[in-house]
C-alpha cells in the first residue's frame, strides 16, 4: 500500500510531463514561424505571442491552447 502511495505521484507527473510535450510539438511549427524574436525569450514570451496570432495557427496548436485554458 505504502509503494502505491509513492507511484501515483510519479504517474500523474509522468502524465501532465507527456501533455507538456504534445502540447509543444503540436505549436513548435507555430512557434518557429510566427514567433521566432522569442524563442530565446522563455515559454511566457512564446505562449503570449502564440495568442496574438491565435487566428493564423494550426487547428492542433490552436487545439492545444484552449485544452491548456489559454
Amino acid at each position: 500500500m505504502t509503494r502505491l502511495l509513492f507511484v501515483i505521484p510519479l504517474l500523474l507527473a509522468a502524465s501532465a510531463a507527456s501533455a507538456q510535450q504534445q502540447g509543444r510539438e503540436a505549436c513548435t511549427r507555430d512557434a518557429s514561424r510566427f514567433c521566432r524574436a522569442y524563442l530565446d525569450k522563455g515559454d511566457d514570451a512564446v505562449l503570449a505571442c502564440l495568442k496574438q496570432h491565435r487566428g493564423r495557427l494550426t487547428r492542433a496548436c490552436q487545439q492545444t491552447l484552449t485544452a491548456h485554458g489559454q
